[in-house]
């Protein structure tokens, strides 16, 4: 069994270079810093600076991988390289140099790691040849937050995009940056404590509601920070399926989706773990660790051991899902998708 760790991050240089300067950036950080707050935001800036080398550096990463305990890391980019304020051309200059530049950092050790790749959320016209040409750079899939201006995940302008991913087998990791309610949460660090778990849970209820994973049941979605207030409290949505007319988008009541999607680890305390594996099963939760930003945890597979789980649970959580799903180097994937 190889320990994987799903969830680990990379800043593509090549990105960073295609937006410098650009106005439209600076637009979008005022508004980050008036969701997130200047403080929140100045201590995020000093964070990651100092952590560009494990960002960047692969025989640094390696290193930090080994005193993990782990054989394989799933790399994707910051969301920090979302740039969901692209306009058509510049999105594709972007999600084309980030696929590159994951797949350049992943081909420097092909049997440690795995690559995803980017998608411009924001132009849904333009997903499918994204996804394909992540798919062509022999990227596992792709990246995405959970929404971007104008654009939910029960959008029906995503079916193409969807479909197209449940045909390939990719993989589509749902991690968001930022949370849309705006002032009320830029102090204390609550766009990312509070914020961020909000969003996984309004991303995956648009998933359920809108009956996405009915109409394309092979999807591979993996939902990062162990989907968010999601897993746990989906009674109250069962509640509303049973009875509010509005809320009968979907086939069946909604906690039956939790076996359609994938979750990582990381909820940072054993009993949360616990708990979302008692919510979704055990062969629907990945080793994530949100390697190496501050919001991660540098020793996922302790922490795993520390919730006490079954032996088999606990493989399964710490590399064999990952394997099944085909996120393992050189493993094909095992899963038979319903």
């Amino acid at each position: 069994m190889t320990v994987t760790d799903v969830h680990a991050h990379c800043i593509v240089g090549e990105v960073e270079a295609v937006v410098a300067g650009d106005p439209r950036l600076a637009a979008h950080q005022e508004l980050e810093a008036r969701r997130s707050g200047r403080e929140s935001l100045a201590v995020s800036g000093e964070m990651v600076r100092s952590r560009i080398p494990l960002l960047t550096r692969v025989e640094t990463r390696l290193a930090e991988m080994d005193a993990a305990g782990v054989d394989v890391q799933v790399v994707s980019p910051s969301p920090s390289q979302y740039h969901y304020w692209a306009d058509p051309e510049l999105a594709r200059t972007i999600t084309h140099a980030a696929n590159r530049g994951v797949a350049a950092l992943v081909a420097e050790e092909p049997t440690r790691l795995t690559g995803l790749g980017l998608v411009p959320l924001q132009h849904p016209d333009v997903l499918v040849a994204a996804l394909d040409d992540a798919l062509a750079q022999g990227l596992a899939g792709v990246e995405i937050s959970s929404h971007a201006p104008g654009v939910e995940l029960s959008d029906p302008r995503l079916d193409p995009f969807w479909n197209r991913a449940a045909d390939t087998g990719a993989v589509v990791f749902l991690h968001p940056f930022g949370c849309t309610l705006d002032e009320r949460l830029n102090r204390f660090y609550l766009s990312n404590t509070v914020g961020q778990p909000v969003e996984n849970a309004v991303a995956l209820s648009h998933l359920i509601f809108a009956g996405v994973l009915d109409r394309h049941p092979g999807l591979r979605i993996v939902a990062a920070h162990g989907g968010g207030y999601l897993p746990t409290y989906l009674g109250r949505s069962d509640h509303a399926w049973q009875v509010r007319p509005d809320a009968r988008g979907c086939a069946e009541q909604p906690s039956s989706y939790l076996r359609r999607l994938w979750f990582d680890s990381l909820v940072h305390t054993a009993e949360a773990l616990r708990a979302l594996v008692a919510a979704v099963g055990a062969d629907r939760v990945l080793l994530g660790s949100d390697y190496p930003f501050d919001m991660g945890v540098p020793d996922p597979v302790a922490r795993l051991d520390a919730a006490g789980l079954p032996a088999a649970d606990r493989d399964a959580i710490a590399g064999g899902n990952a394997e099944k799903l085909g996120l393992v180097p050189g493993k094909e994937s095992r899963w038979t998708l319903v």
